[in-house]
């Protein structure tokens, strides 16, 4: 077999194909890198499910063009991705099943003449990440290519544990067959466009480097909130709750972004080694305080959508945290997450001191809707007062970027994976840091329902 150079060919096994993220996400993102020509040739996909579907099926239950300018497919494209994909029906409970999951791997390398990434993607609930990682790994599909000349990656969906205790099993697990190199844990915020344009801003305008820091930021606010409740989520999100869901997760990448020490190069090793230093400078809220620095709410009607009369599994979290560094000292960091509100929004502001009146700069980052970065600067109105008023500087990307978009965030990690590039994914040592962090707040909040405050669907949350 010949071996091949980047763009790198690929067997793409997403288990659970036919589940609600694949057929929302996954195959979208395929689609469009398919039509960009972003994959090999030899690239192939392989959907593993339990159901006895066809492919036909699976097709015609998937809108693969929701990302496209008015949902307009290419036909072509359609045909190509439909040609390079193959369903196999197998139960991923049964140690045995994944022998001829490996065969027939071996199968679609020999008829492509090519060793293969071997990409496999669990797309699938995340109590069964355990028995399919250690079935992959008993069957020695975790060492790549058959002529182990390509690499074999594993690539996971949070939340990776359900506190710190299981966080850390999990990567244990995971790390008895899969070295962290292989390991591609998404947290498709950070592949967003608007996101990885934060440290760029940082690191390309170097003006506002000297105020970047407690002595003219009055406090950051990190927010995420949703129009919509929890859909078609009941079972997970009740386990769950929104601190698991987006504040260790989400919140607490997006804070490290704006708040770590910019590396002299923007790549992935400096990158993770700056970020885990935020991390472990970012105080935990003491039990003690829990009660006065988070807070947590839950939209009326959930209880009656989950049906579960007793739940106080929150909608909304909000948390104050501090850094303990010399340059965030004493800076309150507010992390926001919330659904059934009033508007969508994700966004990042950094309030800047300006005087002694109460008057404040504001520099946002618009993650999603609308994204662009905007600037609230205070100007003198004109006439002969000396008064002010605020002024909006407002980048807009579409505005900007002639409306020719950016890449969907899944798209950039599916591509990463098979390059291998390690930047857009959380290491397992930010996963734990993430969880020490708020887990203080599980602890006090498990206990009972004490403090939840009730909100409005469409409000701002909680009082």
């Amino acid at each position: 077999m010949k071996i091949q150079k980047s763009p790198k060919p690929a067997i793409i096994v997403i288990f659970g194909i036919t589940g609600d993220l694949s057929k929302r996400k996954l195959l979208p993102a395929l689609y469009h890198l398919i039509k960009s020509d972003l994959l090999h040739e030899n690239t192939r996909i392989l959907g593993v499910t339990r159901q006895n579907i066809t492919k036909k099926d699976l097709f015609d239950n998937v809108d693969l063009c929701v990302n496209e300018e008015k949902n307009i497919c290419d036909p072509l494209a359609v045909k190509k991705m439909q040609k390079i994909t193959q369903m196999h029906t197998m139960d991923m409970s049964i140690d045995s099943e994944y022998e001829k999951l490996s065969n027939l791997i071996n199968v679609i390398e020999d008829e492509q003449n090519v060793c293969m990434e071997r990409i496999f993607y669990l797309s699938i609930p995340p109590q069964a990440f355990d028995q399919i990682v250690e079935y992959i790994g008993k069957n020695k599909l975790n060492i790549g290519c058959q002529h182990e000349i390509a690499g074999s990656n594993l690539v996971i969906e949070k939340p990776f544990g359900f506190d710190l205790d299981s966080g850390k099993e999990l990567i244990k697990k995971t790390g008895k067959y899969f070295n962290e190199n292989q390991i591609y844990r998404i947290d498709h915020y950070l592949a967003k466009e608007t996101v990885q344009d934060i440290l760029q801003f940082r690191y390309a305008n170097p003006i506002f480097a000297p105020i970047w820091n407690n002595k003219y930021v009055d406090n950051i606010l990190i927010q995420a909130t949703e129009e919509i409740g929890i859909e078609n989520r009941i079972n997970f999100y009740d386990k769950t709750g929104a601190l698991r869901d987006f504040v260790q997760s989400h919140l607490l990448q997006l804070l490290t972004l704006v708040t770590m020490e910019l590396p002299e190069k923007l790549n992935s090793s400096q990158i993770h080694h700056n970020k885990q230093q935020l991390f472990d400078q970012i105080q935990p809220i003491p039990k003690s305080k829990v009660e006065k620095r988070a807070i947590r709410g839950q939209y009326e009607g959930y209880k009656d959508q989950v049906e579960n009369p007793l739940s106080f599994t929150e909608t909304y979290a909000e948390l104050e945290l501090f850094i303990a560094n010399h340059r965030w000292n004493k800076v309150p960091m507010r992390l926001i997450t919330g659904k059934a509100m009033g508007k969508k929004r994700t966004d990042i502001t950094l309030q800047f001191r300006t005087d002694k009146n109460g008057e404040y700069n504001r520099l946002t980052f618009r993650i999603q809707p609308n994204e662009g970065i905007e600037l609230r600067l205070k100007v003198k109105k004109p006439g002969f007062a000396q008064t002010s008023q605020t002024a909006l500087m407002d980048f807009d990307y579409e505005k900007t970027f002639d409306n020719h978009g950016h890449p969907d965030a899944y798209e950039r990690v599916i591509l990463d994976a098979i390059k291998g590039d390690h930047m857009l994914f959380a290491t397992s040592q930010e996963v734990i840091a993430g969880w020490k962090i708020i887990q203080p707040v599980l602890d006090v909040w498990s206990k009972n329902s004490d403090g939840i405050k009730i909100y409005p669907i469409g409000s701002d949350g909680p009082n």
